[in-house]
């Protein structure tokens, strides 16, 4: 683990070994990692940089209306399973006249910059040994999850001139809170939303090239202005939009291993942040060692050519991945990831 090689890679220097990150809930390996007394999780995983999103001090159920659409058991205790809520919006029309500005409102910029200012601060000095970024999670798409839900912000979007101004309210919202992450001291900048599926757009591609990536760039441009490094990252397939999002302005990508890693490599490798692998944890959880040692394999004849690139398991390693594949895993990364 290294700060200084997680920024000289996201500022695209030369490194004597390709950074690492990876996103983690296996008790099971953290327990493993941290059977020493004093052993930080962190450091143990080898990480040099840390995925972090901020959207605030005041969560939005206790601002308005949110959509609770349940969560799956996914810790080794099933502690986070939950059955979904009822939606708090009767029909398509509401969403259609929903303003999100109206509805969470906006915190006071000052004290909102010295929240986010202090947060930064003492994350960092809990991790001195990886990067630690601003961000925001709830950014467009993934605003609109979070208060409609699926169903009717599906149902909503077949309106899209309505749903374009929808949209709008939550990238003003999300413009308010990305202004005061631009007045701290943060280096980089995670942009987190979840526009598409697994399979890729589930809205026309006109429609997000019209109402949304101009107003991502709209929002990394203030983020540029201030010097900031901006990372975007999605879950599912976004691998029609790449040149979409590095247009806008994004220095670099994070995403899952369902993403073709090798055309990203080949026309943004030089030039912007990659975040990821061919590493699933599917393969984790199911393969056998050779098949790990495989997909790490791939991932690094691709990375050393990457000043920018950071290994992670995209899509997370979770709980039910045995304890004996994670620290192959772990273990094989580590022999080898030097350039």
């Amino acid at each position: 683990m290294s700060y200084a090689i997680g920024i000289d890679t996201l500022r695209l220097r030369p490194t004597e070994r390709i950074a690492h990150t990876d996103y983690c809930s296996n008790d099971a390996l953290r327990r493993h990692l941290t059977a020493t007394p004093g052993v930080r999780f962190e450091d143990a995983l080898g990480l040099d940089f840390i995925w972090s999103t901020d959207d605030g001090p005041v969560p939005w159920e206790e601002r308005g209306r949110v959509t609770d659409m349940g969560h799956a058991e996914f810790l080794e205790n099933g502690s986070d399973k939950r059955q979904p809520g009822v939606c708090p919006f009767q029909n398509v029309e509401e969403v259609l006249t929903f303003d999100a500005v109206e509805e969470y409102g906006l915190p006071d910029f000052d004290e909102l910059v010295v929240y986010y200012e202090n947060a930064y601060h003492q994350a960092q000095a809990r991790h001195p040994n990886q990067v630690f970024p601003g961000g925001y999670y709830k950014t467009i798409v993934s605003g609109a999850i979070q208060a409609f839900g699926w169903d009717m912000l599906l149902m909503a979007a077949a309106d899209q001139e309505r749903f374009e101004r929808v949209l709008d309210s939550f990238f003003r919202l999300t413009l308010h809170h990305v202004k005061a992450w631009a007045q701290t001291s943060i280096e980089v900048f995670i942009n987190h939303d979840d526009m598409v599926w697994t399979e890729g757009a589930f809205m026309a591609p006109d429609f997000y090239r019209r109402a949304i990536f101009p107003r991502y760039q709209a929002l990394w441009q203030v983020l540029r202005d201030a010097g900031k490094i901006v990372l975007f990252c999605s879950d599912g397939d976004f691998g029609a939009f790449v040149d979409d999002i590095a247009g806008a302005g994004a220095h670099g990508f994070i995403f899952e291993p369902m993403m073709d890693l090798d055309p990203i490599v080949a026309k943004y490798g030089k030039t912007h942040v990659i975040v990821g692998s061919k590493v699933d944890c599917r393969t984790l959880t199911f393969g056998r060692h050779e098949e790990i040692r495989a997909e790490v394999d791939a991932t690094l004849a691709l990375a050393r050519e990457c000043p920018g690139f950071v290994f992670a398991v995209g899509n997370h390693i979770p709980s039910n991945v045995p304890l004996e594949n994670a620290v192959f895993y772990l273990d094989y990364l580590r022999e080898h990831v030097r350039r």
